[in-house]
């Protein structure tokens, strides 16, 4: 069965011990692992590595010895509590043996839990799961997380939920870092109030808040959106310099423009960004619009994915330095 984005929300805080399994795929590998682990906790328990009630294996094990997760959910545990099997990065390959294990699984047997990449929906897998009465499948999307998922990370980390501006500046906070990052994010936030009964604010916010360990990074990226060509060469060198890379340079660009561009696209009243520089890229966000800024992204990509090609020859930081100063021109316009 299909599990909507709201439904699958509900469904790994409170996952049912009596299901065949779950399928969760996507192309978000942070997402993926951070729903699976919920998922697992919630129905597992804390001691479940401990008490052996849950098997790992990759796909790449399945695929070689398909008899492995038959074995797997079929094995009696030493300890009382329910039992899962975890499958990591399956795909069609894996597809055979995943289906005969759907097929004999009986009530009482470990549940099943797969993570995949993104699955089409011809994908045996995805089919096997989505038509299965007792299974769920649950597509992970690149969306910002809801309300409801802050709430719950909140709650997983200790926090109760503020009100006002401060939920609003997490739920900002949360749509322009990382998932990983928001999550730990939330620990060292809950750590920081350890013993103190008052409710998160503003300040506390802004000490969490993750900033940039890299500030040359953060330089050049201000040079280009600032449209500032003529210092691109310059702090290029001292980014080789210090042995910065061409894809993570590209990847922190990327991440940089797509904040701006939700900033752009906002109607909210209270644009999506956070952070030491909010101000300026808010003035960034502004100048560029959201049709130049998409055009970026269109280049930003397209040198990820040269940067990334097998047959590609030319020096990597030659080809992100063009591409910014391709942008810086934009900006220019």
């Amino acid at each position: 069965m299909k599990l909507s984005t709201r439904d699958a929300t509900g469904y790994f805080a409170k996952p049912d011990a009596d299901r065949t399994g779950l399928l969760i795929f996507g192309r978000d590998g942070m997402r993926m692992a951070l729903k699976r682990q919920q998922m697992l906790a919630a129905l597992l328990g804390p001691a479940a590595e401990e008490e052996m009630r849950l098997a790992r294996m990759t796909g790449n094990d399945v695929r070689k010895d398909p008899a492995l997760l038959l074995d797997a959910i079929k094995a009696v545990g030493f300890f009382p509590g329910p039992r899962a099997v975890f499958v990591e990065e399956a795909n069609e390959n894996t597809a055979a043996a995943v289906l005969a294990a759907l097929a004999d699984w009986q009530q009482g047997d470990a549940q099943i839990v797969i993570t995949a990449g993104d699955l089409k929906p011809a994908s045996k897998l995805r089919k096997a799961f989505e038509s299965h009465p007792n299974a769920y499948a649950a597509a992970i999307y690149d969306n910002p997380p809801t309300r409801e998922e802050i709430a719950h990370a909140l709650r997983d980390a200790g926090l109760e939920e503020p009100a006002g501006e401060v939920m609003a500046a997490l739920n900002d906070l949360a749509q322009a870092i990382d998932p990983g990052d928001f999550r730990q994010t939330l620990e060292k936030l809950a750590l920081y109030k350890l013993g103190d009964a008052s409710p998160v604010s503003m300040p506390d916010i802004a000490a969490c808040a993750p900033t940039s360990t890299e500030a040359d990074v953060d330089d050049i990226l201000m040079v280009v959106a600032e449209a500032r060509a003529s210092e691109i060469g310059p702090v290029m060198q001292k980014l080789v310099a210090q042995g910065v890379t061409p894809v993570g340079l590209c990847i922190g660009a990327m991440r940089h423009f797509r904040s701006l561009h939700r900033a752009a696209c906002d109607t909210s009243g209270r644009p999506v960004i956070f952070g030491p520089h909010r101000e300026r890229m808010m003035a960034q966000s502004r100048k560029w619009g959201a049709v130049r800024l998409e055009t970026a992204l269109g280049v930003l990509t397209d040198t990820d994915l040269q940067l990334r090609s097998a047959g590609q020859h030319a020096p990597g930081m030659a080809l992100v330095e063009r591409a910014f100063i391709r942008l810086a021109m934009l900006a220019a316009r």
